[in-house]
C-alpha cells in the first residue's frame, strides 16, 4: 500500500485555494486497473474550516511537485485539532 503525507492545496472549481496537509494511502490495483486511493484534507490554520459546503463536490488536490488528483470529499469531521476533510481519489493516483 502507497501512502503520502505532505503539504498540499485544494483547488475549487472557481480557483479557489485552500492550503493545507493531505495524507493519502492506495491500495494495490485489482486485475491491471487503476488502484484506488483515499485520504485526509486538513486544512491550514490561516485556511480556517475549509471550502464551505464541501461535502460531495469534486476538487483537485495539487502535490508540491505539482501532480494533481481528482477528489470528491466524502465527509467532513471537526474536533479537537481542527477540521478534516475525507477525500475519495478518482484516475489514478498522483503520488
Amino acid at each position: 500500500m502507497a501512502t503520502y503525507r505532505s503539504a498540499s492545496v485544494l483547488l475549487s472549481s472557481d480557483g479557489t485555494r485552500t492550503p493545507g496537509t493531505a495524507a493519502l494511502f492506495a491500495e494495490p490495483a485489482r486485475k491491471g486497473g487503476t488502484p484506488p486511493w483515499a485520504g485526509d484534507f486538513r486544512p491550514a490554520n490561516s485556511a480556517g474550516n475549509g471550502p464551505k459546503n464541501a461535502v460531495g463536490k469534486t476538487f483537485t488536490l495539487e502535490l508540491p511537485d505539482g501532480s494533481t488528483g481528482k477528489v470528491v470529499v466524502q465527509g467532513l469531521k471537526s474536533g479537537k485539532g481542527g477540521v478534516v476533510l475525507a477525500l475519495m481519489g478518482e484516475d489514478a493516483p498522483p503520488f
